[in-house]
């Protein structure tokens, strides 16, 4: 016979532990569509049209004018802003009227130069699209042959890309402003001082002395702030050729972001080089009333033009160098 295993006495069953309860747990997970964090806004397609007119434009504060290639009528062009990731639909329109092909090289792009960035006839349009990969400020400007001329003659503007959101590297303005420096030459039509880099004065947004009623008293404006408010300035160098050492008279940037991207922070710069086709941004703040003047240090392009003089004041403008979607408020005309 085989024996039976030896009985094994288990321990009496325990009752049932009660549930124990959190209010507050339940609590926060009933709260929670009302708690998440927001969702990071959806990237969107944005239009931009814009037409070459070979037209007269102002390039002083007395009214005298040049004859001009333009985007839109304008010098600098339209301003563009997007936010990182979205995709950036452009059309070239070359006007009928013109009597030259025209394009337009983004650098916020990447795109073939044989293909969205060749030149456009007269009376032709071209349509292509990008996404904004990278934040920053960025150059646009006609790629035509020649090259030189047509920048030289006033076919160039600024595309903003806004990265997702600020940081503290990176804090939200209050105040921004668009400058967009280039060289003016005696006779358009004359490619060979163009091209020995014999400008007859260097200015921002295309006017000699435009906020500068210091040296000209024909200036109509200057760009304002309030003491203790944080200014961004969005500074391209257009070219075609001189080179800028951006600095504030009186004042020193608080940061500057070569290429105007967050990732790219300086601290405490007095004065940072800007070469031909490049951009960046920078912050100042004033700790009291009274004035700066901004201006490439290079002096003998400062004096001829580039010089643009902004005043804190308790009392600036208050919508002056505020976005609510008009580019003017920045890119001040």
């Amino acid at each position: 016979m085989i024996a039976r295993p030896p009985r094994v006495s288990r321990a009496p069953r325990r009752a049932p532990r009660a549930r124990r309860s959190f209010p507050f747990a339940a609590a926060l997970l009933a709260a929670w569509p009302a708690l998440a964090l927001p969702a990071p806004a959806a990237a969107k397609t944005v239009e931009v049209t814009l037409t070459a007119r070979e037209m007269p434009t102002v390039i002083d504060n007395k009214g005298a004018t040049q004859a001009s290639w333009t985007f839109d009528g304008k010098v600098p062009g339209p301003l563009v802003r997007v936010t990182l990731g979205d995709t950036v639909r452009i059309t070239l329109v070359n006007d009928a009227a013109n009597k030259n092909a025209h394009s337009i090289d983004f650098h916020a792009a990447s795109a073939d130069l044989l293909g969205p960035l060749a030149p456009v006839k007269p009376g032709e349009t071209k349509t292509f699209r990008f996404e904004a990969g990278h934040p920053g400020v960025f150059l646009y400007h006609c790629g035509a042959p020649n090259m030189a001329q047509h920048v030289a003659r006033g076919m160039f503007g600024v595309i903003l890309v806004d990265p997702k959101k600020y940081t503290g590297d990176y804090p939200k303005p209050d105040r921004e402003y668009v400058l967009v420096q280039s060289e003016l030459y005696p006779n358009p039509d004359d490619l060979e001082p163009i091209m020995a880099g014999r400008w007859s004065n260097v200015v921002f947004n295309g006017t000699i002395l435009k906020y500068d009623p210091v040296h000209d008293p024909n200036a109509a404006r200057t760009l304002v702030a309030r003491p203790g408010e944080l200014v961004r300035i969005y500074f391209a160098n257009a070219g075609p050729s001189e080179f800028s050492a951006f600095h504030a008279i009186g004042g020193i940037w608080e940061r500057a972001y070569p290429s105007g991207n967050p990732a790219n922070v300086l601290r405490g710069v007095q004065t940072l080089t800007v070469g031909p086709g490049d951009a960046a941004a920078f912050d100042l703040v004033a700790p009291g009333p009274g004035s700066n003047a901004l201006v490439t240090h290079s002096l003998k392009a400062a004096l001829t033009g580039a010089i643009a003089v902004i005043v804190f004041d308790p009392d600036a403008d208050p919508a002056m160098g505020v976005w609510k979607g008009d580019p003017d408020a920045i890119l001040v005309r």
